[in-house]
């Protein structure tokens, strides 16, 4: 592993060895940069095995990387968690929906592997916590930081006529 490609894995040496033969890749990168995802504390692994049909490639990571809460719009560090297996086939008969073939450089970059995985790990909503109060709708305010005192009543459109006949 080299320190500018730490997911360009030399795995030339396992597609020569007998099948079922099995080799544990360690990650630990605390930041770095896979095109449009920042990623902090990068730790990781992934498991590279020689079957018949190819190299197969069982990963697990997990990092951090910033986003925005949807509910109060503070900027956090989202926890992602990514779990992946690839199979690298010798033939392109072998290759399943992903298309991946081995490469006669046995030079594998897991790298569009691990950015395509921990986006998929990426909330649509992301929250900074389960708890998040989110905005008032009248003023603004943060009300994970401040109580402004306004107070939304939340009526059922379908009720709202029974209101007006409370009033009067």
């Amino acid at each position: 592993m080299t320190h500018s490609h730490p997911f360009r894995l030399n795995v030339g040496f396992i597609a020569h060895e007998q099948v079922g033969y099995s080799r544990e890749f360690l990650f630990d990168i605390p930041a770095i940069r896979l095109e449009d995802l920042p990623l902090h504390g990068l730790k990781g692994r992934v498991v590279v095995t020689r079957t018949t049909q190819g190299l197969l490639f069982e990963g697990r990571f997990t990092a951090t990387t910033p986003a925005e809460c949807v509910r109060c719009l503070e900027p956090f560090e989202q926890r992602l968690d990514a779990e992946f297996t690839e199979l690298y086939a010798f033939l392109p008969k072998n290759a399943g929906e992903s298309g991946l073939l081995y490469p006669e450089s046995g030079q594998i970059d897991l790298a569009p592997l691990v950015r395509e995985y921990m986006w998929l790990a990426f909330p649509i909503k992301p929250l900074c916590s389960a708890d998040c109060k989110g905005l008032c709708p009248v003023c603004g305010a943060n009300l994970n930081v401040e109580d402004c005192g306004h107070r939304v009543e939340h009526i059922d459109p379908r009720l709202e006529i029974l209101k007006t006949l409370l009033e009067s």
